[in-house]
């Protein structure tokens, strides 16, 4: 009797766990393109609320954070003075799950640097040199520049009105930028002039990159031309002009 009971048991555990497994479910990555924080909102929520997706612009994504001006080490018991650039500052940052600091060391300091879920890049921009349009699929980024200025800016993913619109921002020495995950962005260095350098963290330890020029007309083998002229609503010679061109790969 007790191992009939038993068995009864086991059954309906087995029974609930796989109801269970069927009825838990989790979206893998963001629902939306971003959330944009309500710093005023008096709803109160595991984060923030997002703004109202009408009102969002370029300036919530935008630091003047200065982060290339060395910050006071003297003042400080353990000769550290830590500069962060978080939610509070850049509304844009909320849910992305990303967030960069200064750290400016006194003599004899030693930083310490934790790589779990993160990576880092340095970009360097010649005279009207660009980082073209691209997306990185696992990772949001968040773009500081050290030297010279550069035209910076992202793209929505397709809207309920049909529109994808475009964040865009000139940014110089010191000033940060958000990329949210999965979106097209581009960084262009519009002096003629003078080199620009950028240092971008991203939220994981291997975002990927897909560079849209190259993945569209320099894929190995080559996408249709048929399907590409009707794509973007041109002769198919264009689209053959364009796929027989060499497509710089510049993600060493």
């Amino acid at each position: 009797m007790a191992s009939s009971s038993s068995t009864f048991l086991l059954l309906v555990a087995a029974l609930l766990g796989l109801a269970s497994w069927q009825a838990i479910a989790s979206d893998p990555g963001p629902l939306q393109d971003f959330c944009v924080a309500d710093l005023h909102s008096p709803v109160r929520v595991n984060g923030f609320v997002c703004k109202d997706p009408m009102a969002v612009n370029a300036d919530d994504f935008f630091k003047a954070a200065m982060l290339d001006k060395p910050r006071d080490t003297e003042k400080s018991k353990v000769g550290s003075n830590v500069t962060m650039v978080n939610v509070m500052q850049i509304p844009g940052l909320n849910t992305l799950g990303i967030s960069i600091a200064r750290i400016d060391y006194a003599p004899i300091g030693f930083p310490g640097l934790n790589t779990l879920g993160i990576s880092i890049a340095r970009i360097d921009y010649a005279p009207l040199g660009e980082n073209p349009p691209h997306t990185h699929p696992r990772a949001t980024e968040i773009l500081t520049v050290l030297e010279g200025t550069l035209y910076v800016g992202f793209v929505t993913s397709n809207q309920a009105n049909r529109e994808n619109k475009l964040f865009s921002k000139v940014l110089n020495k010191g000033d940060v930028f958000v990329f949210p995950q999965g979106l097209i962005h581009f960084q262009f260095n519009p002096n003629p002039h003078v080199p620009a350098v950028a240092i971008a963290a991203l939220s994981s330890q291997n975002p990927g990159a897909i560079t849209i020029a190259n993945a569209v007309f320099g894929s190995k083998p080559a996408i249709s031309d048929d399907v590409l002229a009707k794509a973007f609503q041109v002769e198919k010679g264009t689209i053959d002009w364009l796929q027989a061109q060499f497509w710089e790969n510049n993600h060493y």
